[in-house]
């Protein structure tokens, strides 16, 4: 099914990668050459030795990509050529054919299906004991990530007119917009530069920081112990961060090349990131984590994905003092994300959001749809409906 809306050209997608592929992967998976295991505690220096092997033989095994595949494809999946981007998005409609439309963005090392398990949530709240509105969910895959195409350079302000313009050829004037990490800074940006059709914005952590170099209040107790935290965070965990904004395309060729490399290198963020008492498994199941690092195998994405902190780092955004999101924001704070990066306080985000709502989480970490999908579907539903 094609069509073509608002000058856009949308069609139906499909999920479909050739066995070719994946007989790859698993001659690759097969022929592993494994490093010694590291001394001192598992996970100390990365991804722990024996927790990759039992992992990569679940992923020759016993993991049927065909079955996720089929699973992936009871949505609806469409792309769309967005100023000559090929975009991939998800769009599920509201069953009540009422929905406010709500573009939500994943980050990085994530992928579209980190919010799926909102869509029931949110089409149909009422079905889940949810009160709110019901919602038209889109979905979108970031340029250079999974089935999406990727430009020259992409960052919050480019992907925030790619959106804007898709929803307006969706047929949506008026819209929400949401999302966490990367796709935090995307929805910062679309109320930053198109505030008109923008209903409200709701983030599950805080991408950007408020400009700070001409303070117009004293940072807070509370705000002077988190930016504390967070340069104690950095120190140990922003190694990934400094080698993606800097050489993204050395560390392409060994990820690309090495579907064992590929999974260390993204299970253990999830690890580290998600609110799993050092227990990866305890939140995400092997079956979610191999059918997202299948997505980057056989997309070939792991690279382009990367780009992202490159793009951002040297041809990104830099928020002035006069700089403000004026629409109305709601923001769940998962708590369990900022174990050492520490919590920020309320007035930090005041800095630089009209903060309408602000709910800290008793549970759930970085990758909050997967881990508390009701309670974000719950916040989600509050919050644009006191809007």
């Amino acid at each position: 099914m094609d069509d073509a809306i608002g000058s856009i050209d949308v069609k139906a997608f499909t999920i479909d990668v050739a066995d070719g592929v994946l007989s790859n992967l698993r001659a690759r998976l097969r022929n592993t050459w494994w490093p010694p295991p590291a001394p001192g505690a598992a996970w100390e220096q990365g991804t722990d030795l024996d927790f990759l092997e039992r992992l990569l033989e679940y992923w020759i095994t016993a993991f049927d990509w065909r079955q996720r595949e089929a699973e992936l494809n009871r949505f609806h999946h469409f792309r769309a050529d967005v100023d000559g981007i090929p975009i991939h998005f998800v769009h599920e409609r509201a069953r009540d054919g009422k929905g406010v439309p709500l573009i939500l963005t994943h980050g990085w090392p994530s992928a579209f299906i980190e919010y799926l398990p909102l869509v029931p949530l949110l089409t149909d709240p009422a079905a889940h004991g949810i009160e709110g509105p019901s919602f038209d969910v889109v979905i979108p895959s970031l340029p250079g990530y999974g089935f999406s195409g990727r430009p020259a350079h992409a960052n919050y302000p480019s992907v925030a007119q790619l959106w804007c313009r898709l929803m307006r050829a969706l047929g949506y004037r008026r819209y929400g917009a949401g999302g966490g990490d990367f796709g935090a800074g995307v929805a910062t940006l679309m109320a930053l530069d198109d505030p008109q059709p923008l209903i409200g914005i709701h983030l599950s952590n805080l991408e950007l920081s408020p400009p700070l170099g001409e303070v117009t209040r004293p940072l807070s107790a509370a705000e002077r112990a988190y930016l504390a935290q967070r340069q104690s965070w950095d120190a140990r965990e922003r190694g990934y961060s400094t080698i993606q904004s800097t050489k993204p395309q050395t560390l392409g060729y060994g990820l690309q090349d090495s579907p064992a490399g590929l999974a260390a290198w993204i299970v253990e963020k999830w690890r580290s990131w998600g609110d799993t008492d050092g227990d990866v498994e305890r939140r995400f199941s092997r079956e979610f984590l191999l059918t997202l690092v299948t997505l980057y195998w056989v997309t070939g994405t792991i690279t382009t994905s990367m780009r992202d902190y490159f793009d951002n780092r040297w041809r990104g955004v830099t928020l002035g003092a006069a700089d403000f999101v004026r629409v109305p924001t709601g923001i769940a704070s998962f708590v369990k994300q900022f174990v050492f990066e520490g919590e920020p306080p309320r007035e930090w985000a005041e800095r630089l959001y009209d903060v309408r709502r602000w709910t800290p989480m008793p549970r759930g970490g970085h990758f909050a749809p997967m881990e508390e999908p009701e309670l974000l579907a719950r916040d989600i539903a509050t919050f644009f409906a006191e809007l």
